[in-house]
């Protein structure tokens, strides 16, 4: 069935009211939610606080009942094969949740154990090799630093070897160094064909990795698809102008031009490229006599696309 997969999620008018018990209409986390995401790609599931994500991801990994809709994990109906479902997912939680009287190697066998895996397959050592804690594997997990702990999460999740794994803001509180450490590693499984699902407020992080996003406002979906797709879609372009003399006031300059003065002398303007082109604008700023020592430019990045789908 493996090789018949293209979507490893998928998710059908998902819905999810908070109520009394006997109002269900009070608060709605997930309205009609429609989602899929394709097999082997890395899926940023973004949004700001209370958009949805930590509900959609706890109904994915069974820990939150949906009131409403369908979904399917690695082609099984989560309703009819819940043990077949969460055994195709591994999950990283945001909270560091560990026994701290358990070692990372006990932690791993007895997550090996839950999950059915037999001694003679596990693969205990090998995880805690690559995600660096071999030398600290018979540690207590609570002498563990911040940093440690999120990697032994990761490695709990990964002793099934499933298909997909969810990450819910796993480099939350990591220092640089960790946090790129962790991101090859999850490059890596990515590369031997585990689709990663992940939700992150850091949106630089998840330009830069993530092939496809998804932007949730108020339990919608209100951006999906390819990340440069979503790029391409901002119309809007800056030039940094750099003049050979100072300028004392900002030119006039047309209405489909915005222009502003930073504070190191350089004259900012912001226009839609698909009302004028870079070229015209430079033509305009020769005509308004602004003579130009260098030129930069600023393209649209992930954090346009955010503040534009969520001010919806």
């Amino acid at each position: 069935m493996a090789s018949l997969i293209q979507n490893a999620l998928e998710l059908i008018k998902v819905t999810k009211h908070y109520g009394d018990g006997s109002n269900f209409t009070n608060k709605v986390a997930l309205d009609a939610l429609d989602l899929k995401i394709k097999r082997g790609t890395i899926f940023g599931l973004l949004g700001p606080n209370g958009a949805g994500k930590s509900t959609t991801i706890n109904i994915i990994s069974g820990l939150t009942r949906k009131s409403g809709g369908s979904v399917y994990i690695w082609g099984y109906d989560q309703d009819k094969y819940p043990e077949m479902t969460r055994s195709c997912i591994g999950v990283v939680p945001q909270e560091l949740n560990l026994d701290p009287f358990l070692c990372p190697r006990d932690a791993l066998e007895i997550q090996a154990g839950l999950f059915g895996i037999r001694k003679a397959d596990r693969k205990t050592s090998e995880i805690l090799e690559k995600v660096g804690l071999s030398n600290v594997k018979n540690a207590y997990s609570r002498s563990l630093s911040g940093g440690m702990r999120r990697r032994l999460l990761i490695a709990k999740a990964l002793v099934h070897s499933p298909p997909i794994l969810i990450l819910d803001e796993p480099t939350a509180g990591v220092d640089i160094e960790l946090r790129e450490m962790l991101w090859d590693y999850i490059l890596e499984l990515n590369e031997l064909g585990t689709t990663i699902v992940l939700t992150t407020h850091y949106l630089e992080e998840a330009q830069k990795i993530c092939d496809q996003i998804g932007i949730l406002s108020n339990g919608i979906l209100v951006e999906h698809g390819d990340t440069k797709f979503l790029l391409n879609k901002i119309n809007t372009k800056v030039l940094i102008i750099h003049p050979d003399k100072n300028l004392n006031e900002i030119p006039s300059f047309p209405s489909f031009i915005v222009s502003s003065l930073r504070a190191d002398g350089a004259l900012e303007l912001s226009f839609d490229k698909t009302v004028v082109s870079t070229e015209e604008v430079l033509d305009i700023c020769r005509s308004s006599k602004v003579s130009i020592r260098d030129i930069a430019t600023s393209e649209p990045d992930l954090e346009d696309v955010f503040k534009l789908a969520t001010e919806k």
